[in-house]
């Protein structure tokens, strides 16, 4: 019967000893506004890739149009140059 009470006492004493509500609480919250912070962070690192992938796009896009200017600009030097040589 004592061993039981004396159980029964120490359970008591640990429930009561990891009781501490508030500080977890305030842990849990502070934890909370990290994961929103980042959370942010995320969403806006999100918008700047998806802009950069856009510039990245249009980039790669003017650098075709300009290389095909290129080659059809020495095509028509090369025309010239021949026609040259045949008079």
């Amino acid at each position: 019967m004592k061993v039981k009470l004396l159980a029964g006492l120490a359970m008591s004493t640990m429930l009561f000893g990891c009781a501490n509500t508030a500080d977890l609480e305030a842990q849990v919250s502070a934890l909370s506004n990290k994961v929103d912070s980042l959370s942010t962070q995320v969403g806006s690192l999100s918008g700047q890739q998806d802009s950069l992938a856009a510039d990245i796009k249009a980039t790669k896009s003017a650098a075709m149009d300009a290389q095909d200017e290129a080659a059809r600009a020495n095509s028509r030097i090369d025309a010239m140059a021949s026609d040259y040589r045949k008079k």
